[in-house]
């Protein structure tokens, strides 16, 4: 375990979903905007492309895309495609079809994802039941085992790209996810383990700081499910 390890958390680009809040959208991929800004990202963050041990993400669509660009020169460094750790516990949150990942078939045959080590993708991975359930408590302890696996890489410097409602669950504290912290498009946040709790089964993460955000603030389905029950979307962006 290595406790005083930095914890890199950022989310996706902007993603097909996040401007047309059209949820059936199947594993939604980036927008050419959200692949630009994931490109953009990279040169923003030189040195943690040199300082990066390991580079994780979730397996759907938006998050792979904008690891490959985004990290391009670390991954370059690190070895390629196939250094990439697919952490389908960090997937997003609702059993909606835009955050439901393919099978792991259909990703093999994806030539944009060529290289890639699917192996952690197991049966049911996107069932969105059991384990992978969008219930409150359930997603609170993925979101504790994200972080409990966090805790038990060896690296120094650990990047995990994810999406903006397990995000929110993953830096969650004792007191549940704090309303309205959305996160923007590419966004990216330093964490490092809160000393109180890194031995326990929880172990809160304490943020240091953000570095930097390629995107604006589109919102993720259950901001857009909030937004609707206060008056529509449309309205409040």
């Amino acid at each position: 375990m290595a406790p005083h390890s930095r914890i890199i958390l950022v989310r996706h680009a902007q993603a097909e979903h996040n401007v047309t809040f059209d949820w059936s959208i199947p594993d939604a991929p980036l927008t050419p905007l959200g692949k630009t800004q994931a490109t953009a990202l990279a040169p923003l963050i030189p040195q943690l492309q040199r300082e990066v041990d390991l580079i994780a993400t979730s397996p759907l669509t938006r998050t792979l895309q904008t690891t490959l660009r985004a990290f391009a020169p670390a991954l370059t460094r690190l070895g390629g495609p196939s250094k990439i750790v697919l952490v389908p516990e960090a997937q997003e949150v609702n059993a909606v079809p835009c955050d439901t990942g393919r099978s792991r078939s259909q990703l093999e045959n994806d030539p944009d994802f060529a290289g890639l080590d699917l192996e952690p993708l197991t049966e049911g991975w996107n069932s969105k039941s059991g384990f992978w359930a969008p219930e409150d408590g359930v997603v609170a302890a993925r979101a504790a085992w994200v972080r409990r696996w966090l805790r038990g890489r060896k690296e120094g410097t650990i990047v995990l790209v994810a999406h903006g409602d397990i995000l929110r669950r993953i830096v969650a504290g004792p007191e549940g996810p704090e309303v309205g912290a959305g996160w923007k498009n590419a966004e990216v946040r330093v964490y490092g383990f809160d000393a109180e709790f890194v031995g326990g089964e929880e172990c809160w993460l304490d943020e240091k700081g953000v570095v930097c955000a390629a995107g604006g603030w589109d919102v993720t389905s259950t901001e857009a499910e909030v937004l609707a029950s206060e008056g529509g979307v449309e309205e409040k962006l």
